[in-house]
């Protein structure tokens, strides 16, 4: 195995910028919350990303000199999975098995409002859980 690169890790640490750490801030958590961590990750924290906020997709635009930009319009807004749904051939990036029709159904179960305040009611339990434990514990 070549010897490790100071990039190698960009990706889980822009995702730890961009999403963990905006909703749990910088402070330690010890490592038994992780189980619950990881629960409120896969049952409110993901099917908001892929569900319920539109991002921004960018079209990449070449001028006269050969260099590339990428150029983010508000017409390329979408969301996660109406992004994939728009790709050629997308039922081959799907799980053998899963259809468009199952993610359908769980993104329509709820409204966008309705699971921005599912997210923070649950956050904030998991917060005051972790908070307790900690100064419990010490």
């Amino acid at each position: 195995m070549p010897p490790a690169r100071k990039s190698d890790n960009a990706l889980a640490e822009s995702k730890n910028g961009s999403v963990f750490r905006k909703r749990f801030g910088y402070s330690h958590i010890p490592q038994h919350f992780t189980p619950l961590i990881n629960d409120f990750n896969q049952q409110y924290l993901n099917p908001c990303i892929n569900f319920h906020r539109p991002g921004f997709f960018p079209q990449t635009q070449t001028d006269n000199k050969g260099k590339q930009r990428n150029i983010y319009r508000y017409e390329n807004m979408m969301m996660p999975c109406d992004k994939l749904k728009s790709l050629p051939d997308a039922a081959g990036y799907l799980k053998p098995g899963f259809r468009f029709e199952i993610l359908d159904t769980i993104a329509y179960q709820v409204s966008d409002n309705q699971t921005a305040v599912q997210r923070q009611k649950a956050r904030q339990k998991l917060v005051k859980t972790i908070n307790g434990q900690t100064l419990k514990t010490g």
